[in-house]
């Protein structure tokens, strides 16, 4: 029950609990109109915002990527009104479209603290629901793994094109090949440069210790679906692994993914990263250049998606063949 098992929304080092709400949906209900249980934050510590002491009562500031004003607005301004009142504070927000502090004012200091919690759960809330903009990940696409995936792709052309679902719209583009560690949602280019200077940190500070510096090489080997039935695949991938059968590649996948997590910029949904190189997906038939969207699908996207029979290409006659990659 939703009641028992609330949803956990992790915020500067955090967790929030977010509580159940019956919504009533309506035929037409637009985007900015929403109703979300807020909570009144009043429990929160002192110290856990920097709130500055003014001559007329206290204020604090926030960055908030321009693209979520919208939700923190309302319709018609309904959601700002609504925690303006009930914190008594005043919330300036900048035009649509404008990079900029949100600056929240008020008398009282447990106001202005209560009004920056729920805009931060109100803004983390909707955020989760943004479609990625970046994902985090290893490319794959050397020469060897190229040629060795064409063959696999020419292969399954030939002796399954009258399985249902099975076209050539459905393959990875060779120039493409990764392994996934992640997506994330950045929303501005403050947010964009902040990923660049995580991932440069963590490449001294993480993976450089341990690969020591060198390239790792890895092996593509073997192939997996991601659902329960063979006859109504989404997505078709390719196993990666250290080709010394040690595990520094998941160590490091893992490892990345914490940082990012920790961060901020990533959602986490898995304990630990799964290494793999998607092959075929079946987002890819209305959208070739899509990546990865299994991970942050809209419901509209998941339901026009037409799944295939790989029930013959999972079969010892097509394989896709061992091929190396090195990850440097």
């Amino acid at each position: 029950m939703e009641v028992l098992r609330p949803v956990l929304i992790r915020i500067g080092g955090r967790v929030y609990r977010k509580n159940f709400i019956r919504e009533q949906a309506y035929q037409h209900e637009e985007e900015e109109d929403f109703n979300t249980d807020l909570g009144d934050g009043s429990d929160e510590p002192c110290d856990a915002f920097v709130v500055e002491e003014t001559e007329r009562g206290y204020q604090c500031t926030m960055d908030i990527p321009s693209p979520l004003y919208k939700y923190i607005i309302g319709k018609k301004g309904e959601t700002k009104k609504k925690l303006e009142t009930e914190t008594r504070t005043s919330i300036s927000i900048p035009k649509p479209g404008v990079e900029g502090e949100i600056v929240i004012t008020g008398q009282h200091r447990n106001g202005v603290i209560s009004a920056r919690t729920r805009i931060d759960v109100l803004v983390e809330s909707f955020r989760k629901k943004q479609p990625f903009t970046h994902f985090l990940s290893f490319a794959l696409n050397q020469p060897a793994i190229q040629e060795k995936f064409l063959q696999f792709k020419e292969e399954v052309l030939e002796k399954c094109s009258h399985d249902y679902g099975v076209s050539s719209s459905l393959f990875q583009n060779p120039a493409k090949l990764h392994l996934t560690i992640g997506t994330l949602v950045l929303l501005n280019e403050q947010e964009v440069q902040k990923a660049q200077e995580l991932l440069q940190r963590s490449r001294e500070d993480l993976v450089d210790p341990i690969s020591e510096g060198k390239p790792l090489t890895v092996e593509v080997r073997g192939i997996e679906y991601m659902n329960d039935d063979p006859a109504m695949i989404d997505v078709l991938y390719a196993k990666v692994r250290m080709k010394d059968g040690s595990n520094r590649l998941q160590l490091i996948a893992d490892r990345l993914m914490d940082q990012f997590v920790t961060s901020g910029l990533m959602k986490k949904e898995w304990d630990r990263v799964k290494l793999h190189a998607t092959v075929m997906n079946t987002v890819f038939r209305n959208d070739p250049s899509a990546e990865e969207p299994n991970n942050r699908g809209t419901s509209k996207s998941f339901k026009e998606r037409e799944s295939f029979d790989g029930r013959t290409i999972l079969k010892v006659s097509i394989k896709l063949q061992p091929s190396l990659a090195y990850i440097s």
